[in-house]
């Protein structure tokens, strides 16, 4: 049921807060054991409710599940991160579209909205960059939410995965690589520490 205008929400259980936050780890490698099919769409309509500037949505998410596709992705990525990748039974390339704002006139509605962005190319790339970065961490959440773990992840050739992976999808640039499926809790390596409130907080 949805929650009127001013209903006070509940707190979720802490079985559900320790899920997605306390005891999930970023996983190195995975079980092997399929995603359940649908579930990508189920995450996508998920990580789509993630907040943007101006509604722009400029994620865009390219699934990476079959052998073929692995093999052209698995060149592009760090010797050490390859085996991340050959574990996961999908890594998710979270990308940004650069000409976002086309799809502004269905997504806002200020008709202006499009032109300020395609004037600005400045304007155009800190927006999509932050914006693609909360969707992204969205489908880290809607993930283990799901009951699936996770491995985001740097340590690849941003220009070769633009070349071999998103060359079809004009305008679309990797943002980072996400490892998705059932973790190995074998290899996950001790947490490391977080910084405390007052490293890291200031209430003025």
């Amino acid at each position: 049921m949805t929650a009127d205008a001013g209903t006070q929400k509940r707190p979720l259980e802490p079985d559900a807060l320790d899920q997605l936050f306390l005891s999930a780890r970023t996983h190195i490698s995975f079980l092997p054991r399929p995603i359940p099919p649908g579930t990508m769409k189920t995450l996508y309509a998920l990580l789509r409710m993630a907040p943007t500037a101006q509604n722009c949505q400029p994620a865009r998410f390219v699934f990476v599940v079959s052998p073929e596709a692995k093999e052209r992705l698995l060149p592009c990525v760090m010797a050490g991160n390859r085996p991340k990748v050959e574990s996961a039974p999908v890594t998710v390339i979270v990308a940004t579209d650069t000409r976002f704002y086309d799809q502004l006139p269905r997504l806002w509605h200020d008709p202006n909205a499009r032109e300020t962005y395609a004037k600005a190319p400045k304007l155009a790339h800190d927006t999509a960059f932050r914006s693609s970065c909360l969707q992204g961490a969205y489908l880290i959440m809607a993930a283990r939410a799901l009951g699936l773990d996770c491995g985001p992840m740097s340590g690849f050739d941003p220009g070769a995965v633009n070349d071999a992976m998103l060359d079809e999808y004009p305008g679309w640039e990797v943002n980072f690589l996400c490892n998705i499926g059932y973790g190995d809790p074998s290899t996950v390596y001790p947490r490391a520490g977080r910084l405390d409130f007052d490293n890291a907080c200031r209430v003025i």
